[in-house]
């Protein structure tokens, strides 16, 4: 026999813990991935046309037409990608959530961070974004945040740098 409160109660999302405030990336993140991954497909396709025109054959036009199918494809679901990622911070750790259909959250102890990285490439630089990837004592629970505005990751850093090192004055 099921209590009617048990019955009634949806089972918990493990990827949206209760109470917590999820802070997104910029949405310029999506900017820089398009630029990468279809300049990449870019390539490809005017590759396969040049070999299509160049060898004359008809069915040599369905590998450049597969690389337009996958740049649609790519601004689809690139867009939807950046919209998954988000952070939390709470008092002990911070929450790192991305993925639409194989979803990660990695859990990150403040008293376990060794070290933050602020980088910066030329793309990010020239949309003012910056990635912070997070050291911990384990190399499986490294952790980053992408898509960044440069001075949100400057403060993060900062301010996860402090927790971790108050946590650490506790042991």
């Amino acid at each position: 026999m099921t209590d009617d409160a048990s019955a009634v109660r949806a089972p918990a999302d493990p990827f949206d813990p209760p109470g917590l405030e999820w802070s997104r990336v910029s949405g310029k993140l999506v900017t820089a991935r398009l630029v990468v991954s279809l300049g990449t497909v870019g390539l490809f396709a005017v590759a396969g046309a040049v070999v299509a025109l160049a060898t004359g054959a008809a069915w040599v036009w369905a590998f450049p037409a597969f690389f337009v199918l996958l740049a649609l494809w790519l601004l689809w679901l690139v867009p939807r990608q950046v919209h998954a990622i988000g952070y939390a911070e709470r008092a002990d750790d911070l929450l790192i959530r991305k993925g639409i259909m194989f979803r990660t959250l990695v859990v990150v102890p403040y008293g376990r961070m060794q070290y933050l990285d602020v980088e910066r490439g030329p793309l990010t630089r020239a949309l003012g974004l910056a990635s912070l990837q997070l050291h911990t004592a384990s190399a499986g629970t490294d952790a980053s945040i992408d898509g960044l505005p440069a001075e949100v990751a400057e403060r993060l850093r900062d301010q996860l740098a402090a927790r971790g090192e108050a946590r650490l004055a506790g042991l």
